[in-house]
């Protein structure tokens, strides 16, 4: 069975710091690359951050700086640490792992809720 399982999410204040953790099982995590998405209310889905699986990272503007993605694979988790965070950081935040060159849109986990509030 395949899954993919977000934890790490919770309320913080403006400059706190998060460290968002996605585990999958039920396939090879190695060969997978891993993205980070986020959704706020009354948003559309937006890639965040993504790791190939040679180590490759990226991350939409408004993160660069603050955000990093890393993963482990002996652990088969993927990670987002997130510091300086916003307000309007405040989403749902979904992992999600593709194939290089798929069409398929992959596996998703649920998500995990963060709230950047004082």
């Amino acid at each position: 069975q395949v899954q993919l399982v977000e934890s790490g999410g919770g309320l913080v204040q403006p400059g706190g710091s998060l460290r968002l953790s996605c585990t999958a099982s039920g396939f090879t995590f190695s060969n997978y690359a891993m993205r980070w998405y986020r959704q706020a209310p009354g948003k559309q889905r937006e890639l965040v951050a993504s790791i190939t699986s040679g180590g490759s990272t990226g991350y939409v503007d408004s993160v660069k700086g603050r955000f990093i993605i890393s993963r482990d694979n002996a652990k088969n988790t993927v990670y987002l640490q997130m510091n300086s965070l916003k307000p309007e950081d405040t989403a749902v935040y979904y992992c999600n792992a593709v194939l290089p060159y798929s069409s398929s849109r992959g596996y998703w986990g649920q998500g995990t809720q963060v709230t950047v509030s004082s």
